[in-house]
């Protein structure tokens, strides 16, 4: 006799049509529940407090058990990217249509890892990142990859350059490959010096290069590393430039650096995660001149596009090539002749189709919407470089070139040293009003504030509250 299903109510859609009032219901729950929490969201905390039994919640039941409440509350604790006040990291609001996207896909459960466990999506990410890679500039061999995060599509920029610098890895390894290096600022993102050790290089293998007052790579420093790397024997083979570092937002200069990899036989890849999205906008997208020269980009969405996390990816100017360099083909699937099998080019395998939800954002906001969106982040940078000007006891990092701004308050009434507790419990205090979420990094060996005017609904007046609160903790003459 056949065993019947569980008797739990909507547990599976049926694909009969069997359920669907039953499965209204569950999902309008869920729906009501994400309307409120994010219609809501200036009510909470951008960085509530954890308050919650998470041991008795985490508990695995044996029985079905309501989820509902214990969901809320987990809900309720999290992170509130959506409070205009929060403004510690590179996390956005989500657009609407991202959100769909992603209950879509997780409904469909289609794999990228190949064309038959996902013939629409395979074929939208290969179109759709081939017309991003012609914005960037790469020309019309240019192809990319969604990855979950920049950590990975970094570490699938260098494993393609080491892969091309020395063809015998993908098969033979690292044995006999000498001292291959990279270099790249000492103001690098962590993911670069992972993507080293994960490779056999070892993080050693990434050479700092200085950066001057601004955060930029110092050109001198990495003509002089170069000739000094070659005569103790190593081998560079990619250099890594930057269009927006983690905490000042800076950007290399992209273009010099490209012509001295070209000149020196180097890949040259741009770690783009945030600062791409430059390229929406025609008032900005000047920033990111030299970027076309990249033999590999790094970029996320899920940043400053406010598509919903993860939606990563990497961009080669020479896609068609890809396959030699790192692919390992799989025999239990199937090829078509028109689209490769991505996970057999990509680091991941089974994954998740993120294209939808990015197709869809570029289908609601459009090239006009994102810009705005980018402008309109600069503008409120410089109204927050406006407040900083007329406050003598706060000090910038650097001068932004983003919508990132990493400053410290220096008050003339305490010595150096004591500066960098005064900012951290300025930082305690801002969190505790409840109002905003500024993060704390350290730059440059001191501890700095910083402020990523991201979210699409903070305004002049939040800025102005800001500053109110900082003035209320730190009294500055004359005011």
């Amino acid at each position: 006799m056949e065993q019947p299903l569980p008797q739990i109510p909507a547990a599976f859609i049926d694909p009969r049509g069997g359920n669907v009032v039953e499965v209204q219901a569950l999902l309008q729950q869920g729906l009501d529940l994400l309307l409120k929490l994010m219609s809501e969201a200036t009510g909470r905390s951008p960085l509530p407090p954890l308050g919650l039994d998470l041991e008795a919640i985490a508990t695995l039941p044996s029985d079905p058990q309501h989820w509902l409440t214990p969901l809320e509350s987990l809900c309720r604790a999290s992170m509130n990217a959506a409070h205009p006040g929060y403004m510690g990291h590179m996390d956005s609001l989500p657009t609407t249509v991202s959100i769909i996207g992603d209950l879509l896909v997780a409904a469909l459960n289609n794999n990228l890892l190949c064309v038959e466990m996902s013939p629409v999506f395979s074929r939208l990410e290969a179109l759709l990142l081939t017309q991003i890679a012609g914005l960037f500039g790469l020309g019309p061999q240019g192809g990319g990859l969604l990855t979950s995060g920049g950590t990975l599509a970094n570490l699938a920029a260098l494993t393609a350059a080491r892969n091309c610098a020395f063809p015998q890895a993908l098969t033979a390894g690292m044995m006999g490959l000498g001292r291959p290096v990279i270099f790249a600022s000492e103001l690098v993102h962590t993911s670069i010096h992972k993507a080293a050790m994960i490779l056999g290089l070892g993080t050693e293998a990434v050479i700092a290069l200085k950066t001057n007052g601004r955060g930029q790579v110092d050109l001198a420093d990495l003509q002089a590393k170069l000739k000094t790397s070659r005569a103790q024997g190593q081998t560079p083979f990619a250099l890594v430039g930057i269009a927006g570092t983690t905490v000042t937002g800076n950007i290399d200069p992209l273009g010099e650096m490209g012509a001295i990899a070209h000149d020196h036989g180097l890949w040259f890849h741009v770690d783009a995660a945030y600062g791409g999205a430059l390229i929406w906008s025609d008032a900005e997208n000047h920033r990111l001149e030299g970027i076309e020269q990249a033999d590999s980009i790094t970029f996320n969405p899920q940043k400053w596009l406010y598509v919903a996390k993860t939606c990563a990816m990497v961009l080669f100017r020479a896609f068609d090539q890809l396959s030699q360099q790192v692919q390992i083909p799989a025999p239990y699937m199937d090829h078509a002749p028109d689209c490769p099998n991505l996970g057999e080019i990509s680091i991941q395998g089974t994954r998740h189709a993120d294209i939808l939800k990015l197709w869809l954002s570029f289908q609601h906001l459009g090239r006009s919407g994102y810009g705005a969106l980018i402008e309109r982040s600069y503008d409120l940078t410089r109204y927050f470089l406006h407040h900083i000007a007329q406050r003598p006891d706060l000090t910038l990092a650097t001068l932004p070139e983003m919508n990132i701004i990493c400053f410290r308050a220096t008050p003339a009434h305490l010595p150096p040293e004591a500066w960098d507790d005064w900012n951290r419990e300025l930082q305690r205090f801002l969190t505790a009003q409840g109002d905003f979420f500024l993060s704390l990094p350290r730059y440059r060996g001191n501890v700095w504030l910083k402020a990523v005017l991201l979210n699409p609904y903070t305004e002049r007046s939040h800025l102005d509250r800001l500053f109110a609160q900082i003035d209320q903790f730190t009294p500055f003459p004359g005011e």
